[in-house]
This record gives C-alpha cells, sequence and structure tokens, in this order.
C-alpha cells in the first residue's frame, strides 16, 4: 500500500486503509463498536497520523535545508537539454569501436593460425608435450608430475572473474571421446603455439579482452589465459568446441535444413534410438539465422509438427526444444515411402528459396534410414539436377551394410557427405561432419566472415564458478588452410573467437545520463535481446543460480510488450535509426508495484555488427540534466567525508583494466585521480564534475544529521536512519540508532541490491520518489524475500529539484527511513 502525503487533510482516507491493512488486530477489538465511532473523528485520527508522519519525515530527512541549498547555487548551475538520438549515435559509436577492437584481435590471430599451418608439415610420429588443462599441475601417487600435466603457474585474477589464470601462456583441453595423444591432436597443438605471443600481445593492446580462444576442426581447444579446468557438477566434462554455437556459426553460413527420417517398422528399437539421437544432434547444430524443417515417413508422410506444414521456421532455441520433444514421441512401423519424402522436402525448399524467404544460403536434405532400397535418381533429376543448389547427407543407421551403396550414391551424387550411425556413441563425430561439407564454398573462396553470437551464458568452461553466469557475446572467425595443395578440397582447419561480457557494453551508457527511469538496451537483427533491465535470465534451485531455459531467445516484444504494433522491433531488427513515443507501465520492487510513464525510445544500429542500441528517456525525468561549477579544491574536502559513499558498480573511474587499481572502490579511485596520487586513471569528467559538485551541496546535511543525532530522542520518535542519493550515484546516510538495533539491516546494503545505484537501476525510493512533486513524501513498507508480507518499516522519500530558466531537473532523492510500531491496547 503506497501513501504519497501533499498536506495533511488529503492523504487521511488512504492512511486509514494503510492502518487498517497493516495491525487489522488494533481494531479487532469489537466489530460492532467500530460502527459507533463517528466517521469525524476517524477522519482526525487518520489526518493526525499523517500530519505526524510529514512532519517526522520533513524534520529527519532535512529536504526543506537540501532544497534551499540547491537554490542558492542556482546561479552556477546549467540545465541542458538531452538529444535522445544525439545520444544514443555517440552511446553506438563508442560501442561500435570497442567492439572493433575484438574484431582485430581476432583477425590477428586467425592470420597467425593460418601461417602456422602453412609452414608446419604434418608429422605422423610427432612427440610434443603439451598442457592439457584438466591435468595440470596433477601428480601421481609418487609425487611426479601425470603425462600432460606439469606445473602451470596459475595466479587469482579479478578481470577474469577472480579465476586461476596463466597471462601468460595458454594451455588446451581435449573431448573426452578424443585421443589426446592422437597424430592429429598433436601435429594441430604443436602449430598453434605461435598463438601464444599473439594473445599475450592481444590482451597487453586491449586490456578489456577476456578470453581468446582457438577450436580445432580435429576437437581441441586452446584457450588464453589458461586455466585449471574443472568437471562440472556430476564430475563430467563434456565440452567440445566443435558443438559450441560460435564454432558452427564461423565454421558454416546460414542454411535451410529440412530432417527426413525414416520410421518405418524396420527401424524399432535400438535404431530409432540412434535416429532420435541424430536428429537432437543435427538441430544442436543450428542457430538463430538457420531454418529446419522435419519429416517422417513409413506408409505415408507427415511433419512432426503438423502447425508447420510446407515451411520452413527459425531454428530459434523454442522451436528446437519443441521439435526434440516431438521427435521423442514418434514410433515405427509400417512401410517406408522415401520418394514421397523427398519430394516432400524438395518442394519445401523450392518453395523457400523462391520466396526470398530463409537463410538464403545453403540448402540440404538430411535423410536418416535404415536402408535405401533403390538409388531415387529419378527424383534427383526433377528436383535437384543439374545445378544441385541442395546438397543431401545420408545418414545410414544400424551395423547393416546391405543398402549402403545406394545410401553412398544419393549423398554423393548431391554433394552431399554419407556416413553410417552403429552406436549412439558414434552419433556426435558423424554428425558433425556435414559442417565440414556446408564450410567447403567458404574456406575455398577464404570468405573470412565475422560473426557474433546471441547472448549466452558459458558455464561450460568453468563451472564450478558462480561468476561465470555471465551474459556474453562471441565474436568468432574461421581459420582455413592456405596450402596450395589443400585449397581445392577447402580444408578448416578450425575457429578463433573471443569472449565480450555485455556488461561491459552497457558501461559505455552510464545510467547517470539516462535520468531515473532511463536505461540502455541491445538486441540482435533477430528480435531477440541481448540486453535489458527486464531481462532476468536467471532462476533460483535451491542456493544456486541457474540460466533459465529460454533465457538467450527472449524477443524484444515480450519485455517492451506495449509496443502492439512491434513499430520499435521492427525498426531495430531492421537496423534503422530514429525515435518513438509509447506510455508503458513499469514494474518495481519485482512486480509488487508499478508505475505509470511516458517512454522516448531512440534506436540505431552498431555498424558492422548484427547488433542494435536503444536508449530510453522517460518525460518529465530524462528531458534535462544539470551541472554545477565547482573546482576539485572545493569539491574534495567534503567528498571525503565518512558519510558519503559513491555507487561502487558505476564507472566514475576504470578500475579493472590496471591490476594495481582492480582492488579500489570507485569513491578511492576519484580521489586518488583527483589529488594526483593516480594521474593516469581513465575517468569520466563530466561524473566526476557531477560528483564534485553534488558533495559540496549535500554537505551541510551531515552537520544538520549529526546534530539531530546529538539533541533529539529520535529512538522515541521510531527513526533508524535517515539518507540521500544524487542523480551522479552519490549517497549520505546517518545512522540514529546503533546498527545493532537496526530493523531492516539489510537496507542500503549490496545485499539489498532495490535500495542501492547499480548497473541496471536507481534505488527504488528514489524511483518512487521521483513520480511525486518535490516537497511531498510517499510513503511505503520494504518487502524482503521469504519474509511474510508485514513490515516494522517505512520508509519515506522526498525528491529535490533545480529549475534554471524554467527548466526542472532532478537534483536528488531525498529520503528518511522511519521505524513505526503500532502497539495493540
Amino acid at each position: 500500500m503506497m501513501l504519497c502525503c501533499c498536506g495533511r487533510l488529503g492523504a487521511a482516507v488512504r492512511l486509514w486503509i494503510t492502518l487498517w491493512i497493516i495491525n487489522p488486530s488494533c481494531f479487532f477489538y469489537s466489530a460492532n463498536a467500530q460502527t459507533r465511532i463517528p466517521t469525524e473523528t476517524v477522519k482526525l485520527w487518520a489526518d493526525t497520523f499523517a500530519g505526524e508522519m510529514f512532519s517526522l519525515a520533513t524534520k529527519y530527512s532535512g529536504s526543506h535545508l537540501l532544497q534551499k541549498k540547491y537554490k542558492d547555487v542556482e546561479s552556477i548551475i546549467k540545465i541542458e537539454e538531452v538529444e535522445g538520438l544525439e545520444l544514443v549515435r555517440k552511446f553506438a559509436e563508442e560501442m561500435e569501436e570497442m567492439l572493433g577492437r575484438k574484431m582485430k584481435a581476432v583477425k590477428r590471430l586467425v592470420n597467425a593460425a593460418e601461417d602456422a599451418d602453412l609452414y608446419h608439415e604434418y608429422n605422423a610420429s610427432l612427440e610434443y608435450d603439451y598442457f592439457n588443462s584438466v591435468k595440470v599441475n596433477e601428480r601421481d601417487e609418487d609425487g611426479n608430475y601425470v603425462e600432460l600435466g606439469s606445473e602451470f603457474i596459475l595466479e587469482s585474477n579479478e578481470h577474469f572473474n577472480d579465476l586461476p589464470v596463466n597471462t601468460s601462456l595458454s594451455n588446451i583441453q581435449v573431448p573426452t571421446n578424443v585421443y589426446n595423444k592422437d597424430p592429429g591432436i598433436l601435429n594441430g597443438v604443436y602449430m598453434s603455439e605461435a598463438l601464444n605471443p599473439l594473445f599475450v600481445d592481444n590482451f597487453e593492446r586491449d586490456p578489456t579482452l577476456t578470453w581468446q580462444y582457438f577450436g580445432s576442426f580435429t576437437g581441441f581447444f586452446r584457450l588464453y589465459p589458461g586455466i585449471k579446468w574443472q568437471p562440472d557438477e556430476n564430475g563430467v566434462i563434456a565440452f567440445d568446441c566443435r558443438n559450441r554455437n560460435w564454432y558452427i556459426q564461423a565454421a558454416t553460413s546460414p542454411k535451410d535444413i529440412v530432417i527426413v527420417v525414416d520410421i518405418s517398422g524396420s527401424m524399432k528399437g535400438l535404431r530409432l534410438s540412434i535416429a532420435k539421437h541424430t536428429i537432437t544432434t543435427i538441430l544442436d547444430t543450428l542457430g538463430e539465422n538457420d531454418f529446419v524443417n522435419i519429416i517422417a515417413y513409413n506408409d505415408y508422410v507427415h511433419y512432426v509438427e503438423p502447425c508447420f506444414k510446407g515451411t520452413l521456421v527459425q531454428a530459434d532455441l523454442d522451436n528446437r526444444e519443441h521439435f526434440k520433444l516431438l521427435v521423442e514421441e514418434l514410433h515405427a512401423k509400417g512401410m517406408g515411402t522415401v520418394k514421397k519424402a523427398l519430394k516432400e522436402a524438395f518442394g519445401i525448399l523450392s518453395q523457400f528459396n523462391v520466396t526470398g524467404q530463409g537463410s538464403l544460403c545453403n540448402q540440404a536434405i538430411m535423410l536418416i534410414t535404415d536402408g535405401a532400397v533403390e538409388d531415387y535418381k529419378q527424383v534427383f533429376e526433377d528436383y535437384n539436377w543439374p545445378d544441385r543448389k541442395v546438397r543431401v547427407f545420408t545418414y545410414l543407421i544400424g551395423r547393416e551394410v546391405t543398402f549402403a551403396d545406394n545410401a553412398k550414391w544419393i549423398a554423393c551424387n548431391n554433394k552431399g557427405y554419407y556416413t553410417q550411425i552403429s552406436t549412439l556413441a558414434d552419433v556426435q563425430e558423424n554428425v558433425m561432419e556435414y559442417l565440414h561439407v556446408l564450410s567447403r564454398p567458404m574456406v575455398i573462396n577464404h570468405d573470412h566472415d565475422i560473426i557474433w553470437t546471441e547472448a549466452y551464458m558459458d558455464s561450460a568452461l568453468f563451472a564450478s564458478q558462480a561468476q561465470s553466469l555471465l551474459l556474453m557475446t562471441t565474436v568468432a572467425m574461421p581459420v582455413f588452410s592456405k596450402k596450395n595443395e589443400t585449397r581445392s578440397e577447402g580444408i578448416l582447419l578450425g575457429v578463433v573467437g573471443s569472449d565480450v561480457p555485455l556488461g561491459e557494453l552497457l558501461k559505455l551508457a552510464p545510467r547517470y545520463k539516462l535520468g531515473v527511469h532511463g536505461y540502455a538496451f541491445l538486441n540482435t537483427n533477430n528480435g531477440y535481446i541481448l540486453s535489458h533491465p527486464d531481462l532476468r535470465p536467471l532462476y533460483k534451485e535451491g542456493k544456486k543460480l541457474k540460466p533459465k531455459p529460454n533465457y538467450n531467445s527472449v524477443d524484444l516484444a515480450e519485455v517492451e510488450w506495449e509496443d502492439t504494433d512491434e513499430v520499435l522491433r521492427t525498426a531495430m531488427v531492421n537496423g534503422e535509426t530514429g525515435a518513438f513515443s509509447n506510455d508503458v507501465r513499469m514494474p518495481v520492487e519485482k512486480g509488487r508495484r508499478i508505475l505509470f510513464l511516458t517512454n522516448d525510445y531512440f534506436y540505431t544500429v552498431i555498424k558492422e555488427t548484427p547488433f542494435s542500441l536503444g536508449v530510453v528517456l522517460t518525460r518529465g525525468h530524462g528531458e534535462y540534466i544539470f551541472m554545477g561549477n565547482i573546482s576539485v579544491e572545493e569539491g574534495l574536502h567534503d567528498l571525503q567525508q565518512p558519510d558519503l559513499t559513491l555507487a561502487d558498480e558505476w564507472i566514475y573511474c576504470v578500475t579493472d583494466i590496471d591490476p594495481h587499481h582492480r582492488k579500489l572502490s570507485q569513491l578511492e579511485a576519484v580521489i586518488r585521480y583527483l589529488t594526483g596520487v593516480e594521474p593516469d586513471l581513465e575517468c569520466d569528467e563530466e561524473l566526476v564534475q557531477e560528483v564534485l559538485f553534488d558533495a559540496v551541496v549535500t554537505a551541510p546535511l551531515e552537520a544538520y544529521w549529526t546534530a539531530l543525532v546529538l539533541n533529539s530522542s529520535n529512538s522515541a520518535d521510531g527513526v533508524e536512519v535517515a539518507f540521500l542519493g544524487t542523480r551522479a550515484g552519490l549517497v549520505r546516510f546517518s545512522l540514529f540508532v546503533g546498527s545493532e538495533k537496526r530493523v531492516n539491516k539489510k537496507f542500503l546494503t549490496k545485499a539489498d541490491k532495490d535500495s542501492i545505484f547499480t548497473m541496471d537501476h536507481f534505488p527504488l525510493w528514489y524511483r518512487r520518489a521521483a513520480e511525486h512533486p518535490p516537497g511531498s513524501f510517499i510513503y511505503y513498507t520494504p518487502y524482503e524475500e521469504g519474509q511474510e508480507r508485514k513490515s516494522s518499516s517505512v520508509i519515506a522519500s522526498t525528491v529535490v529539484s533545480v529549475t534554471v530558466n524554467k527548466k526542472m531537473a532532478i537534483a536528488a532523492g531525498r529520503s528518511a527511513g522511519v521505524s513505526i510500531h503500532f502497539y495493540c491496547i
């Protein structure tokens, strides 16, 4: 229940309702007696209580004093209008520059890898000891290092999620189903040692780089910086770089695929299980830029999803998972009608191509069967020859080889690939072969296309580290053989990639420029969210945080749902630049309360990427920004007072590049920069100037609150803490009771994200106060997760504004945390 008290009488009725909800036992005395209380008496009680609340909040907040102080300094304040389109373009250019540095780093690695392979001669008897990331620093019972497990120096590094890493060397991970001393592995590992100095040099050139890596077509994975690889919670290391989305997208062009699966009676038992696993594995190699459908055949041809009949659908996570569920329900019976199924598949692909839909690139049919009784030459003559635009891949299920020649003929005469899958263990390796075939045109033409993945959380690398659950995107490029004897064959050597945490991108759209309700967000050209304040990708399972199943396929329309005509979504998917306005309802306090706002959206594309950036400025809060002219000497003294803190998630000064700065808080970094102790720190001059001004203007509050502590019987008033926050992320606070006596001990701490300045939002008390006129108070009861919906404390907040030349900007959110105890008689 909320109460906005602009005066005393106007809120009386609402306050009475609040009292009744908070503590009905106070009025349980007699249901009949309630009817005998005169209405005027009830109004008087409520009015008196509202007046006392208002007086209490006004006294302890010191809002009148602060408002007067801002009035006194109006002459040195400049209020500027925020140009939304100019702002979003500026942010996008900075992001383009940042992402451009990542692309350059990847290109340098590609060139180095291709040159290293060009001058490397394959040696079938090569013996070479390398650092295996699973085995490093492991010893046997005699205390000797195990094979491939030599000493590998590791040191904890905050830049890499506090993991122990080696920033001088990379090391190698090999999938469990690949022999780690296979000649192909050893030659590839030896050749790719040439990447080590490039990894280090890239990191020195751009210290914001995170993980850099090379995934080989043979299966080994070279990762920089080197780590000790940890198994998952089940003790398994299932990671295979060739299955990762960044590898698959970089290794192949977008593709349209129809999977044709035999479910005739001969496919019963193990064969059908292998076929289902093959389909699931193929689906796992697809992404948002691919299109797919699945046809099953026996006596007749039918689609596993009838709603998708005659078309292809985007292979996003939702559709892939839907297909997997339907495939599990398939049963084998009847006779096989391969010819009809192939005709249906060719018809879908032809229609899709003619209408300009789909990937407009590779097209393929995946035929999964335990036997082809003929070669179906007439079908291919009618539908695919002579151009052979559609590749046909055949997967022969089971140990029977009677029909192997026909399956081979079909694949070889349609530019595809044939493989036989006898056991479930064979599926993974055999399915992956089709990617190498589809990559050949790219390899032969040396099309080094750069790809960017959708948002994802790669906890697979560091399963034991909760910090690894960070949203990121990957930039990747394919690595080709440049040897003359292999160019015509199109040999893919692997894929180079580097991760980009999306939080690093959003640091380039700082909160203080966006206003109290403003925010920035990113989405892909498929309409999926990369980052958005309303994207909540994790859920709690016991004490662990886990990604939601479809966290990275959330459409923009699902979070900006009031864009009912999808004007905003369509424009951003098309990579346009423009503006859009909409009335919205913004949930706060985890959806328990709603704010009614009018948002102005400004959007543009981030060049050289498939991403678009959106910036939201809220009417009444985002139009203006003010700056105060204060010298460093004036501000430094007030900035160093013990009651003052800064938003530690905001970037006042960049502290994560130089290792010597990583232990500094943002306040410490700002002070060291201004005092000349760390003149080389990279700081946001505009934000630091705002902080200095806010420190000077709000300084009188410290003395005011101290006087209250000394002179008032505040414990009798029930006041615990007074605090303020400014648009620059500066917070001052004063405790009126001992820490041990506080009712809500989490309030204003990192444990209570709602009440502090974060990367995603201003504090709840600041946002709610901003929706009401200066001088009025908003009252609400904080809600703590896991507790009953009653609270013994009330937060009272008000806003302090500045007006210059009829332009008004919010200067600070002023609040008093008030603990009110109701006693029943």
